[in-house]
């Protein structure tokens, strides 16, 4: 092992660092979808409680508490519950919205990779090459096989590296971009709900204030 990234050279050492990234961005967004999947069900439940009985400061509270994006979006439709329902509603796609850097955080550095991993091998096989014909302007006939291995065992040490960094990077790229836009068809759909919900608390307490 230790001599394949002797013969690969500096550039497959780059793309070894580049896929450790790539294991980092996948494992830390995979724990953080996970979260947040896990606390959006804990937290509609008990909003849901929270606003039936009128309890806006405690729902708060909760939203202030949560990694789930619906907690922004609870948070501004009850910051916001003196409004009609078209405005809030309104109010809440921009809450959304704005949850989207969270969102998408850390995968465009999939993208970015997916994208140089290969340049990178190439670069390792440009390099690689160079040294072969190196060897041959430099000896001419080379009766030694081992000086012109090296040259070519780094060519195609990161050509096949930067494959290999490349692959998952594009399918986790394109699996976590999928996965940020069902959250936000989701959520699309949670507005109305929780719009109703305000509305219903907000409708409860109006006897109270006069």
């Amino acid at each position: 092992m230790f001599e394949l990234l002797v013969k690969g050279g500096p550039v497959l050492w780059f793309l070894i660092f580049l896929s450790v990234v790539v294991l980092a961005v996948i494992i830390e967004r995979f724990l953080f979808f996970r979260k947040m999947r896990g606390d959006e069900e804990k937290l509609f439940r008990h909003l849901s409680s929270s606003l039936e009985k009128g309890h806006y400061d405690e729902a708060l509270a909760i939203c202030d508490t949560s990694v789930s994006p619906l907690g922004s979006l609870v948070k501004s439709g009850i910051e916001h519950r003196g409004h009609s329902e078209a405005t809030l509603k309104e109010l809440m796609t921009d809450a959304a919205n704005q949850e989207l850097p969270r969102l998408e955080r850390n995968i465009s550095v999939l993208d970015t990779i997916a994208h140089i991993g290969p340049l990178l091998g190439l670069l390792g096989t440009v390099t690689g090459t160079m040294k072969a014909f190196g060897v041959l302007g430099t000896f001419g006939a080379v009766s030694d096989p081992t000086l012109l291995a090296k040259g070519i065992s780094e060519a195609l040490i990161t050509t096949v590296a930067g494959i290999l960094v490349a692959v998952p990077a594009v399918i986790f790229y394109n699996y976590f971009v999928g996965r940020v836009s069902t959250i936000l068809l989701r959520l699309e759909h949670q507005v109305n709900e929780i719009v109703l919900l305000i509305g219903s608390a907000a409708r409860h307490d109006k006897p109270e204030e006069s």
